[in-house]
């Protein structure tokens, strides 16, 4: 592993592992975890060195939000996002988008978020219905996003929408106090990542003008298909295969300092010795893959999209597959929540689900294999 990647685990252990039973308890955002990446400005990763970030790319990135996750899944996810908004912004921006926001960033200043999904179309957050009306120089928008990523936490929020001014889609920034701009807190219970703050968002004649826009009009699907695919899909892997790792980690711990009144470790059971090698192989593998598809796309390699979807399927079946097992070799201290691989076991189950869902990627992997158009 690099040397950054070590640096961002020590991090984690110090500012974020201490609350995390905390955030899952009580479904709160992590707050104390995101005061110290704000503080310590790794909110300015991805940020070019001109306007005051670190200059990092995929492979950082990859490393980043799996050394987070491998402490606190929730903390991991909604850097990752922070991180995809940022490259919007770096990639797509006018000067005058990046002159006002990147230094923010980079600072620690503010953070951002994605609003992407819509009940209506479900894992396929490419595909918006909320509406756009131009008003002479400005833009309204109206409509519901369902699953916003740290809503009521971050500064702004990328949403998509169709472009009111020509074909295809239209990235927008808004900012938390826009006018018309509001949240659906109780509607957001979730199962695991349960400090995420996921809940919806409304906008009620929400008024921006251009400037708000990401790009041209109509770049849009570019976006979601050059920057946020290839970014987000392998933050998902990593935030998975840290999942994995965690649990692997605990369960090994405890197989060696659980005893039976003999004395004997659970961890000199033939059986139990089998099931940790699979959880350890599954889990390795997750994070080796993980991070080689991060590198491919970092190089431009040939197949480096087929390697970053393959690399979050695989993270996400490991993740189930290794916090099912490492629960029953946990036994009863394991359900009776004394180790914390229940609340990985419930972490890992968003795998299939969060867009885009394992099935849609299993169809984009099957394209990319392929040569042919995604989606």
């Amino acid at each position: 592993m690099s040397k950054f990647y070590n640096e961002m685990v020590g991090f984690a252990q110090a500012n974020v592992a201490p609350h995390t039973k905390k955030v899952d308890d009580e479904a709160c955002f992590p707050e104390e975890s995101f005061k110290a990446i704000l503080g310590s400005k790794k909110t300015g990763l991805l940020v070019p060195e001109a306007f005051g970030g670190q200059g990092k790319g995929l492979t950082e990135h990859a490393e980043a939000v799996m050394a987070l996750a491998e402490s606190c899944a929730t903390t991991g996810l909604c850097y990752m996002m922070h991180n995809v908004a940022t490259m919007c912004i770096v990639l797509f921006g006018s000067d005058e988008m990046k002159k006002k926001f990147l230094p923010k960033i980079a600072s620690g200043e503010v953070l951002f978020a994605l609003a992407y999904s819509e009940t209506g179309t479900g894992t396929h957050f490419y595909l918006p219905e909320i509406t756009v009306a131009k008003d002479k120089e400005n833009y309204v928008l109206n409509g519901r996003k369902s699953f916003v990523t740290s809503a009521e936490y971050a500064d702004y929020y990328l949403v998509l929408s169709n472009s009111a001014d020509t074909e295809g889609l239209d990235n927008w920034i808004i900012p938390k106090d826009a006018k018309g701009l509001s949240f659906q807190r109780e509607a957001w219970n979730g199962l695991g990542m349960r400090g995420n703050a996921s809940m919806p968002m409304l906008l009620e004649n929400v008024t921006l003008d251009g400037s708000y826009r990401i790009g041209d009009a109509g770049s849009g699907q570019a976006q979601v298909f050059n920057v946020v695919a290839p970014f987000f899909v392998t933050g998902l892997a990593c935030v998975y295969a840290g999942v994995a790792n965690n649990a692997c980690a605990t369960v090994v711990e405890h197989a060696k300092t659980r005893k039976y009144t003999d004395g004997t470790m659970l961890a000199a059971i033939p059986t139990v010795q089998n099931h940790l090698a699979e959880i350890y192989t599954k889990a390795a593998g997750a994070k080796h893959f993980a991070l080689a598809a991060a590198k491919a796309g970092s190089e431009g390699s040939a197949d480096a999209l087929a390697q970053i979807i393959a690399a979050r399927l695989n993270a996400s079946d490991a993740a189930v597959e290794v916090c099912t097992k490492a629960m029953k070799i946990g036994g009863g201290t394991a359900y009776a929540k004394r180790l914390p691989l229940e609340r990985l076991l419930r972490d890992s189950l968003a795998a299939a689900v969060m867009a885009p869902s394992t099935d849609v990627l299993s169809i984009w992997l099957g394209k990319a294999l392929t040569d042919q158009p995604i989606p």
